[in-house]
């Protein structure tokens, strides 16, 4: 068996304002799907993004009737490259992005590095290598 990895899925509360904050704030164009369609794929350079609402797919796995919430660390983490954390930290700023981390050089991790959140509460990275 060969696996590779396809894309990311987001299970996401507010459907709707996560597209509009992914097409809009971010700037991703949308390759399926719409506002309100429940589903919606980005392009996003290398790799893509997909939108799902969170009930539906808990419904599509037979999970429907558990709690569509509970308390725990962050699910998953988009990180996203960027030339210049500093540059993307304001210009996000700008579109209202309130920020959890500013940028911080990481050695460890060889990058500068911001942090933030969608609508729906993802974990968002802006990654640059500080070996570039």
């Amino acid at each position: 068996m060969s696996l590779r990895y396809a894309f990311t899925r987001l299970l996401v509360r507010d459907y709707a304002a996560c597209f509009r904050f992914y097409r809009d704030t971010l700037g991703f164009a949308p390759t399926f799907g719409d506002e309100a369609s429940g589903y919606a794929d980005f392009a996003t350079g290398d790799v893509s993004l997909a939108l799902f609402d969170r009930q539906d797919m808990a419904k599509a796995i037979g999970a429907g009737a558990k709690p569509i919430d509970a308390d725990a660390q962050d699910r998953v983490a988009l990180i996203l490259t960027v030339e210049n954390v500093d540059q993307s930290y304001a210009d996000l700023q700008a579109k209202g992005v309130t920020f959890i981390k500013a940028p911080t050089d990481m050695p460890e991790w060889g990058g500068r590095v911001a942090h933030f959140r969608d609508p729906d509460g993802t974990l968002i990275e802006l990654f640059s290598s500080l070996h570039a």
